[in-house]
């Protein structure tokens, strides 16, 4: 029988037998209707971390894919146990997906697994659409393909305004936002900045230590948070405050000077 993954090399060990069952999960709850199955965020990146990073999934289907098949599959996928730190697995609708769009725009949003809280949403409505902007863009330029078509033949990239309103929004949440541990909003600030100069999504260790070359007084910051987060999310390093507040004041104007 083929393995139900398209690459199992392409993805890291520790997740092939859980990717290879959610796959095998949503190919029978969706039926023809499912299009294509890719990760993004660390995976896509190069860059899972074990027992300290999500695995963010996106899930595309045909328009006749109902609500009765996203409740299923939500239920299905949430009981399986998750190895990575969570699943983050966003539904979209083909016709969706194959326009730009700085919408959130899913039709379906789950979250499971041991370090993250479980949620389920079937509303785009009302929520923060630069997580799902920022995660197309970086699944057009290095989506891992799990199952089905191409990931650049069902997926359009968000256009520059969309993308860089997005970025802005991601700056502003992880320096105002609650429950970001300081490691990550150092990393994610070192990528978002590394974007901006580059026009492309480098993975958050490899974002940070350029950014550490090229800012010398953030150098020291930067490279604790990189040990921060070799760590399991109980163990991280805590970071001066007060520097990771400079930081990102600085993160939000070089990101606003590239944004407007």
């Amino acid at each position: 029988m083929p393995h139900a993954l398209v690459d199992p090399e392409s993805v890291p060990v520790e997740l092939r037998p859980y990717l290879g069952e959610l796959v095998r999960r949503t190919r029978v709850i969706c039926g023809d209707g499912l299009v294509s199955v890719f990760a993004v965020g660390s995976v896509a990146l190069g860059d899972y971390r074990h027992g300290r990073s999500d695995v963010d999934v996106t899930v595309v289907v045909a328009p006749s894919v109902g609500a009765a098949e996203l409740r299923e599959l939500a239920e299905s996928l949430g009981a399986l146990p998750c190895p990575a730190a969570g699943l983050e697995l966003v539904v979209y609708d083909s016709d969706f997906l194959g326009r730009p769009s700085g919408a959130a725009g899913y039709l379906l949003d789950l979250n499971t697994g041991p370090l993250l809280t479980n949620r389920v949403s079937f509303d785009s409505i009302g929520a923060q659409a630069f997580w799902y902007v920022i995660d197309r863009s970086i699944g057009y330029q290095a989506g891992c393909l799990l199952y089905g078509e191409p990931v650049r033949r069902v997926l359009a990239a968000p256009g520059r305004r969309e993308l860089s309103a997005a970025i802005s929004d991601s700056v502003r949440e992880h320096a105002d936002g609650m429950g970001h541990l300081a490691d990550n909003q150092v990393l994610n600030g070192c990528r978002s900045v590394a974007f901006c100069r580059e026009g492309r999504w480098s993975a958050k260790r490899v974002a940070a230590r350029a950014i550490a070359r090229s800012e010398p007084e953030f150098r020291a910051l930067i490279e604790t948070a990189l040990r921060s987060f070799e760590r399991p999310r109980a163990e991280a390093l805590a970071l001066p405050a007060t520097e990771v507040r400079a930081f990102l004041a600085w993160v939000r104007e070089s990101v606003d000077a590239f944004t407007h």
